[in-house]
């Protein structure tokens, strides 16, 4: 692995090292890796996510050095860079038409996807759905047991190379449309209502308290939450900005596997 990393980190400050024979190779191979769950964009550990910046370097330099092909499946024609992913039924997963992943994208088994999207460097968990027209972006990191609800965007991160990837925590639910990106992490068995917007920098509002508790970009495990808006003054008037609200925490009664409506009909909301 050290030498795979000595590769890619060479072959990013010095391009012309792309037309060797060896490192391309190794980029393939760092790919491959990726397919099979070997190594990841990022990984947790005891003291928070780790980011491999390396290997997102060599997801990168993986677009320069492919062509252009036509891939036919069945009567379906595509044309890019990057081949799909196959084996799922040796995988020990579910993919209805029309789902799609791309080669370099992780499925561990038992993951189930609608017709969906999984981009390269993503690493999707064991139980998960990625329910229908959802969207998983580049290097995304999908926990276990998840259920991202149809239409939802999880936003990918390449680059900066610095920038920590979108992040979903185990057992999490994710509602409707919501949109999660610029590297926004969602916390253990948290519950999103429909629609809720997170990025890097949006303000998301604890309000079950005397005085509010303003997060940037994360929501911590067990929250359930909403779409919210705050005011705000501009030199053209006060205006409503978009944030998220905190309107409690998940209970220990609540099973895992509940809908998104029973999870947030203790505090009386409808989504």
């Amino acid at each position: 692995m050290e030498a795979l990393k000595k590769t890619i980190e060479a072959a990013w400050e010095d391009r012309s090292l792309l037309a060797q024979k060896d490192t391309r190779i190794a980029i393939e191979e760092v790919i491959d890796l990726l397919d099979k769950g070997q190594v990841r964009v990022a990984e947790p550990t005891p003291q928070g996510w780790l980011l491999q910046e390396w290997v997102k370097k060599a997801v990168v330099l993986y677009f320069p050095i492919r062509q252009m092909e036509t891939l036919e499946v069945g009567p379906f024609e595509f044309h890019d860079k990057i081949p799909l992913k196959t084996g799922y039924a040796s995988l020990g997963v579910r993919v209805v038409p029309h789902a799609i992943a791309r080669h370099g994208a992780f499925l561990e088994q038992g993951v189930i996807l609608m017709p969906s999207y999984v981009n390269i460097g993503a690493w999707v968990g064991s139980g998960t759905m990625v329910d229908t027209w959802a969207t998983v972006g580049s290097c995304a990191q999908i926990g276990r047991n998840v259920h991202l609800s149809g239409g939802v965007g999880i936003g990918g991160v390449l680059e900066p190379l610095q920038a920590s990837p979108t992040i979903i925590e185990d057992d999490c639910f994710i509602g409707s449309r919501c949109i999660i990106v610029e590297g926004a992490h969602v916390g253990k068995e948290a519950v999103l209502g429909a629609n809720v917007v997170i990025t890097k920098s949006t303000q998301v509002i604890d309000v079950t308290g005397s005085e509010p508790v303003i997060y940037r970009g994360s929501v911590p495990a067990r929250s359930v939450v909403i779409p919210g808006a705050y005011t705000r003054e501009f030199p053209a008037g006060t205006y409503q900005v978009p944030c998220a609200l905190i309107i409690g925490t998940r209970q220990e009664s609540t099973d895992k596997k509940v809908s998104l409506n029973e999870a947030l009909r203790d505090y009386n909301i409808a989504v």
